[in-house]
């Protein structure tokens, strides 16, 4: 980690989860195996940022800690890469029990609680209509493609939609790095 702490990620320390880490990190993990185009890739730090925004506008009533929970639902692939779906489904118990552990760890070190069943179907509802915006919109699906694999998403409310298109361009790292640091800390300082 630049912060030169070590992580341990099959028994990973709250103690060595560094936040700036994890933005660092995030924003050079390419969502779509980098495959969108523009001289940019769409990073795994956008898309936390989208997920988060998303989430919001399906929820307004959430408070910081529940936006917290959607900003940092992809953050243990900043150590373990944004392995692509398919490979997750393969795989299996073996990558999410890696990756529950160190969501725990990251939960622990910001001083949050496991979701409730209900903030986590809101988490999977968001991450989910943010993967069929960004296919569509960044990765060349047609709609009947994203249809098929993600199904059609339920509308999102009209004034959150500027935010929302705005948080689907693809960025330079340091920006997305930049940005995710900066929402997490204005959530954080929220909570």
């Amino acid at each position: 980690m630049l912060s030169g702490r070590r992580l341990d990620l099959l028994d990973p320390s709250a103690l060595d989860v560094e936040i700036a880490d994890i933005a660092h990190g995030l924003a050079r993990v390419a969502r779509w195996n980098g495959q969108t185009a523009g001289p940019h890739v769409f990073s795994v730090a956008q898309h936390s940022l989208l997920v988060e925004a998303i989430g919001g506008a399906l929820d307004p009533r959430l408070g910081p800690p529940e936006r917290l929970e959607l900003l940092l639902h992809d953050a243990p692939e900043y150590v373990i890469g944004d392995i692509i779906s398919p490979l997750k489904n393969a795989i299996g118990d073996a990558y999410r029990s890696v990756e529950r552990r160190l969501l725990g760890a990251i939960r622990q070190r910001v001083g949050l609680a496991a979701p409730t069943p209900a903030l986590a179907r809101l988490v999977k509802r968001a991450d989910r209509i943010a993967a069929y915006l960004e296919a569509t919109r960044l990765a060349g699906f047609s709609v009947a493609e994203a249809d098929q694999i993600f199904g059609r998403p339920p509308a999102i409310p009209v004034e959150a939609m500027p935010e929302i298109e705005a948080l689907l361009t693809p960025r330079p790292t340091a920006e997305a790095e930049a940005a995710y640091l900066a929402r997490f800390s204005a959530l954080q300082a929220g909570a």
